[in-house]
């Protein structure tokens, strides 16, 4: 397999997976944690490496070592693996996405971004969602009338926080999330609740047009739940591990042990929460945004780039939401007609947050 965002926690337990199941590792690419990469270079032998900046070629324990996005696309291309599992971290996935199906080969795909930026464009019959929410959503489909397809959210780190002391957040203080740890982007989009509107709007491009929604399980237990027309209800519950979706991603027939079943005398009791608007801003867009997804390119450009001004301390916590939803409305014509709109899009967005924060 090709393994894009190795050293990320997805990336992580992707190579556990994969030696688990004696799966041959060609292509590692990752970021700037140069030690954690040399130590899977050493333990799973892959024939060329990737890393994001060229002064750091130098650093890596390999003799096929190149930086850069045209050097990912260019390892994808000439690589003979089937599966690419892509599991970076914001708009930089897209292209990696769009370059393996173009090559015909499957993507396990954990970056969000590509999907909610670039939905219409891709052929979702080449992927394999990783997100434990989607794989829930995937496991739990049957040839039943679907009524509503609901999704579970953490609620982030600040969940049971006053309302009040959220317009004081620090980037320290988003990073404390309840359940697990995580990246630092990923833990923000957390706290904002935005991943959750991310992942409703690849719910729709991986499953097509109906309803959808999220509610907030403190536990991270249930990962998915399907609401069928005949009233009856189905839940996936797991014990939170992306070990089991990448399993899936990694071996279809999957007729062995991946995680210890969930012990529902020891957990006792759940808790549901409604996601509420003021807590939560972002959520004001959530059924304009589904019914016109195409412009998941906006969101996404809005959020990367108030995230970028909020970790500058250019603006507060509250203020992702707000230049998000400024940036939704002021696009509100911004359809993409072509791939290419995507990228261009993209760019006139950045640059409009960028001047009214």
């Amino acid at each position: 397999m090709v393994l894009l965002g190795s050293t990320g926690s997805i990336g992580v337990n992707a190579l556990i997976v994969a030696k688990r199941f004696g799966i041959e590792v060609e292509v590692l690419a990752c970021g700037k944690n140069i030690k954690l990469l040399n130590e899977q270079i050493k333990e799973h032998n892959p024939k060329v490496v990737v890393v994001a900046n060229k002064e750091d070629v130098y650093k890596v324990n390999h003799s096929h070592v190149y930086s850069g996005e045209e050097a990912i696309l260019q390892v994808i291309e000439d690589s003979t693996s089937k599966l690419v599992v892509n599991a970076f971290v914001g708009f930089l996935g897209l292209r990696p996405t769009l370059k393996a199906i173009e090559c015909d080969k499957k993507v396990a795909l954990a970056n969000k971004e590509s999907l909610v930026a670039c939905g219409s464009f891709i052929d979702t019959s080449k992927i394999q969602p990783i997100d434990s929410e989607h794989f829930g959503l995937w496991y739990l489909l049957q040839n039943r009338p679907v009524s509503k397809m609901i999704i579970t959210a953490s609620g982030g780190a600040f969940r049971d926080w006053d309302i009040k002391r959220l317009a004081t957040a620090t980037l320290e203080d988003t990073q404390n999330h309840p359940n697990w740890s995580m990246g630092q982007k990923i833990t923000i989009d957390s706290a904002t609740m935005v991943n959750k509107m991310f992942e409703l709007l690849e719910a729709r491009w991986l499953f097509g047009e109906g309803e959808y929604d999220a509610i907030i399980e403190t536990q991270s237990l249930i990962h998915a739940m399907i609401d069928f027309k005949d009233g009856s209800t189905t839940a996936h519950l797991a014990n939170a591990s992306m070990q089991l979706p990448i399993a899936y991603a990694l071996d279809e027939k999957m007729d062995e042990a991946i995680l210890p079943h969930v012990d529902l005398l020891k957990v006792g009791s759940l808790e549901f929460r409604e996601i509420n608007q003021e807590r939560y801003p972002i959520w004001q867009i959530k059924e304009d945004l589904l019914k016109n997804p195409q412009r998941g390119v906006v969101i996404n450009a809005a959020n990367e780039a108030a995230i970028e001004m909020f970790i500058a301390k250019k603006i507060g916590f509250m203020d992702i939401s707000k230049t998000i939803i400024n940036a939704y409305e002021n696009f509100s014509d911004a359809l993409p007609l072509h791939v290419n709109d995507i990228f261009l899009i993209d760019k006139e967005v950045r640059k409009f947050v960028g001047i009214n924060r």
